[in-house]
């Protein structure tokens, strides 16, 4: 057999060489941070260095600033904190210390770095380049370097990313670790939630989060908190009794538990510090309940990233050497950001002033202003939380006249989140005067078993009924893949005799095909004349309209915990291969991201296909791999195989063709791990974002009140799916997304915003361009007919930034 080249396809190499650190508090996803930006360094035909301990390693030099090479940072994938070390430098803090940083830069040769940490670390990192000339000519003036040595180095090209798990830079949705904290601060409330019911307690959990209350709001969100503090909303000044009237209000409902959530940074109006013990003793003082102090502290940062960081901070990463190779003297530093669902560059001084007066204004007690500065979703998350835990608010009750009764369905397979959105439009209903009806077990369950004595499968929702349902998963009141189709008659009958104004429709494909069928049914049946909204709701993300689907991302979490297991035992028996079966249907999304997150070897997708060939160059890319592998550890490999990449290959094959063909060189084995991906407790990313699209869709469909039948069938909009488009939140018009974007006969949207990350993939596992079928460029060209766009991680956005679509190497080894 031939020898295979390992070399991926090189980028436009510049011969420069980019140092990485990671500096401030730790955060879970630096390792994937390093990771990243030493692979994509190399598969650019650059150089890249590792800092060791932050800034001190900076400023020591010597061996703390080491040559990496593309082993050096197999498996870091899944390991949490920072393996290069993160340390606080007062020297650096001076500009003797910064001098002899500059020394140690142009001895190793580095003429760019890329730096991981807090808005401290990058104001410091952006001091550092503005110091650089005058730095570079004091080495010349003392004597420590010549002219000839400190040329090549008269411009420090710096790049940051956000590594933060208290999400507190302005101009970012998220930070890298934010999630992974948030997860287990959610984790840890569910459990606490278990004994509270049981004894009926008040919880008082205090979180981090000095100057912001991301965290705090979020876990609130999430978990269906009584009450929350927060630095930049605090309190009214008589909140001791608006908290405890609250709570008490719950209690009566027939609530068992309390949960209260402190930011640590929290405080009133007057920015008198309000803590854990003083809510505590209100509590149990007031209101006389049972009530315990849980302070998280540490166990927030640790832990190996989520799916979400890995994937945040391996592309934030490849990014951040691409903004790199771009740099001219003249290109402000950046900063990597998300915004929605888009990797995007920032000027990093404007981030970084922007955060600090959100702090500043939280000082001077002005924080519509703080607000302000934090992203619009932020304030939308904060909105939804004060709704979904009102309880008896007379202000925001509408006029009776123009109250709707609102259809709540779940359409298609389960998905994490579906209970949080219902949730979330059962409150959001009754804090509005609405009434909430719950159509128990999809449509089939609608027409068969409406009018079923003592009750049937149509039920009015309580606010006690659906205020436990946050963090659970699957679907409380049923979901079935049967469509209306089935029996417009007897649907439209139902419609009909039980008054629905509005339809909110939870679920996957199938919840989409069956808005398009009744859209479309409007000419046979009035009754479907009424406002209707998708949200999706599915593993698989395959819904047109939309770049996120609720229930994707527990999916993500699901598997990677999985397939982090199947490594342990690959790494352990070290010469081994797992293929992995992931779910999806014909979409390859999960697998794809999946594959990212886990540092897969390959990745297979229905897009993509798989044939012969391709089999016989991962073949051969597996024995180069594992005859560069002795006595090296962490040398188990993961190829990843979604459900329907091929009729004929299946992953049991692929398998078995993998072991016959190694020639006994290694191992293969197979794993499915099925339905794991849809169950279990929802993530808190798809848990807030239901609440967060659920209050959203129900105040779409209250524009539709008082309108008649005839106006609402004209209105484009009054079938809609919503989701995150580009980088923001979209209603969009069914008619024109099932037109113009459905690929029906694959279920799956036409253009797959995702598409152009398999190439990461390929290039950070270092799997040679020959194992792939067609190049992503190529398959999307096909696909589109050429007439618009690609829509590749190096596209360029319309306001000049670059993008990269997120929930969006030389000789070497994967993973």
């Amino acid at each position: 057999m031939a020898e295979v080249d390992l070399s991926p396809a090189k980028m436009p190499a510049s011969n420069k060489n980019i140092g990485v650190m990671t500096s401030g508090g730790d955060a879970p996803g630096m390792c994937c941070v390093v990771r990243a930006v030493v692979r994509q360094t190399i598969a650019s035909g650059c150089t890249p260095f590792a800092v060791y301990e932050g800034y001190q390693g900076l400023v020591d030099g010597g061996d703390m600033i080491k040559q990496m090479a593309w082993e050096d940072v197999r498996g870091w994938v899944s390991e949490g904190g920072t393996l290069i070390g993160t340390a606080r430098c007062k020297a650096f803090m001076e500009r003797a210390g910064r001098l002899n940083a500059a020394n140690n830069l142009v001895e190793k040769g580095i003429d760019a770095l890329i730096i991981c940490g807090g808005d401290g670390s990058l104001t410091g990192a952006d001091k550092f380049r503005g110091e650089w000339p005058s730095l570079m000519n004091e080495l010349v003036s003392s004597g420590k370097r010549t002219e000839e040595a400190v040329k090549r180095f008269r411009h420090l090209n710096i790049v940051g990313l956000v590594g933060s798990i208290d999400n507190d830079l302005s101009g970012t949705d998220a930070t890298i670790g934010c999630y992974s904290s948030l997860q287990r601060i959610c984790q840890s409330i569910d459990f606490i939630d278990a004994t509270a019911f049981s004894h009926q307690r008040a919880f008082v959990i205090e979180v981090m989060g000095r100057h912001c209350g991301w965290l705090a709001l979020m876990a609130g969100v999430s978990c269906g908190a009584d009450f929350i503090f927060i630095p930049e909303n605090p309190p009214s000044e008589n909140w001791e009794d608006e908290m405890c009237s609250i709570v008490s209000k719950h209690r009566a409902m027939g609530k068992r538990k309390t949960t209260v959530i402190v930011a640590e940074g929290a405080h009133d109006m007057k920015l008198n510090k309000i803590t854990a013990v003083m809510v505590k003793d209100l509590l149990a003082q007031r209101v006389g309940l049972d009530t315990r102090v849980t302070t998280l502290g540490h166990v927030q940062r640790g832990g190996p990233p989520c799916a979400y960081d890995r994937m945040l901070a391996t592309l934030q990463g490849v990014e951040a050497v691409k903004a790199v190779l771009d740099a001219t003297p003249e290109t402000p530093s950046p900063i990597i950001c998300i915004v929605e669902n888009k990797i995007v560059r920032k000027p990093m001084l404007d981030a970084i002033a922007k955060t600090n007066e959100v702090a500043g204004n939280i000082e001077k007690m002005d924080f519509e202003a703080a607000m302000r500065g934090r992203d619009a979703e932020f304030s939308e998350f904060l909105q939804a939380f004060k709704i979904t835990t009102a309880t008896d608010k007379s202000d925001m009750l509408l006029p009776k006249e123009k109250r709707m009764r609102i259809g709540i369905i779940h359409v298609g397979a389960p998905a994490g989140g579906m209970n949080a959105a219902t949730r979330a439009a059962v409150a959001y209903c009754l804090t509005k005067g609405h009434t909430p009806v719950a159509f128990h077990n999809g449509f089939p369950g609608l027409c068969r078993h409406h009018a079923d004595e003592p009750m049937g499968s149509v039920n009015e929702l309580g606010w006690l009924d659906a205020e436990n349902w946050a963090s659970r998963g699957g679907s409380e009141i049923g979901t079935n893949r049967g469509l209306p189709s089935e029996d417009f008659k007897t649907t439209a009958y139902c419609f009909e005799k039980y008054k629905i104004d509005g339809l909110f429709v939870v679920g996957g494909f199938e919840a989409f095909t069956a808005v398009s069928e009744l859209r479309k049914a409007r000419a046979q049946y009035d009754a479907f004349k009424l406002p209707m909204v998708v949200l999706p709701a599915t593993v698989s993300n395959n819904v047109p309209g939309t770049e996120y689907s609720i229930g994707s991302d527990t999916c993500l979490n699901a598997l990677i915990d999985y397939c982090d297991a199947i490594k342990q035992s690959a790494n352990a028996s070290r010469r081994r291969v797992f293929v992995v079966e992931t779910q999806g249907g014909a979409s390859g999304y999960i697998a794809t991201i999946a594959g990212l997150s886990i540092g897969a070897v390959a990745v297979y997708t229905p897009e993509e296909g798989i044939n012969l060939n391709m089999l016989v160059e991962d073949i051969k890319f597996l024995k180069a791999q594992f005859g560069k592998d002795k006595g090296a550890g962490r040398s188990g490999k993961i190829i990843l195989c979604n459900e329907k990449a091929s009729k004929v290959y299946t992953t049991e094959m692929i398998a078995k063709i993998i072991k016959e063909e190694s020639g006994g060189r290694f191992d293969s084995r197979f794993a499915v791990p099925g339905h794991v991906q849809q169950g279990g407790t929802p993530s808190p990313m798809d848990r807030g974002r239901a609440v967060r699209f659920g209050v959203k869709s129900l105040q779409h469909l209250e524009r539709f009140m008082g309108m008649s039948r005839q106006e609402i069938n004209d209105d484009e909009n009054s079938a809609t799916v919503i989701g995150i488009r580009g980088a923001q939140v979209k209603f969009s018009p069914m008619e024109r997304i099932e037109r113009e974007e459905t690929d029906w006969k694959d279920r799956r949207p036409k253009n797959e915003f995702w598409m152009g990350l398999a190439d990461v993939v390929d290039t950070l596992s270092g799997r040679p361009t020959a194992c792939r079928r067609t190049p992503v460029g190529e398959r999307e060209e096909k696909k589109r007919g050429g007439s618009e766009a690609k829509n590749t991680p190096s596209a360029k956005g319309t306001n000049g930034t670059s993008e990269m679509n997120a929930t969006s190497a030389t000789n070497g080894t994967a993973q």
